[in-house]
């Protein structure tokens, strides 16, 4: 790639939206999961609604995983604008890592999910459940508080770029 794009192209930009939309259907609507593991680690035998409820949750995971591959594929092929140039460098910097432990953790969200779920690995369910979830929840509210600098107080072209293009 010899240019750097000024915009994110429509494939990034829907994929951005709809692991957004997955996303915050796992975190929101956990509950499926969250009650069928209890029944599990309790040695109770769940329901046939109770196993769909945790399979969904399981599948939506597993196509975030999927998507973000993509969208990395797509991020490393094709690159991403530059940073505004109203953005301190440090700033610039936190950015970087906070995109990239993004992707961290859009792949061991769902790798530690599918270990406790489909392989019983309790750890992995807890790691899952705890300390990633809780980081990913971080990530998200600085995210989204960085737009509205962006958009309110620097004027920047950020968020343009993510949904016009």
């Amino acid at each position: 790639m010899s240019a750097t794009p000024l915009s994110f192209s429509l494939s990034q930009r829907i994929l951005h939206w709809a692991m957004m939309l997955l996303i915050f259907f796992n975190l929101i609507f956990s509950d499926g999961m969250e009650h069928w593991s209890r029944l599990v680690s309790s040695g109770q035998t769940a329901t046939a609604d109770e196993i769909s409820s945790a399979n969904i949750h399981a599948y939506v995971g597993i196509a975030i995983l999927v998507l973000a591959l993509l969208r990395l594929a797509l991020r490393l092929s094709r690159g991403v604008p530059a940073e505004p140039e109203q953005e301190p460098p440090v700033l610039q910097l936190a950015a970087r890592i906070a995109h990239w432990t993004f992707y961290i953790l859009f792949i061991l969200m769902p790798v530690s999910g599918m270990l406790a779920y489909y392989g019983g690995v309790d750890i992995a369910g807890e790691v899952h459940g705890g300390p990633l979830k809780v980081l990913l929840w971080a990530l998200i509210v600085a995210h989204v508080a960085a737009v509205v600098v962006h958009q309110y107080w620097w004027k920047s072209d950020v968020l343009r770029r993510m949904t016009r293009g």
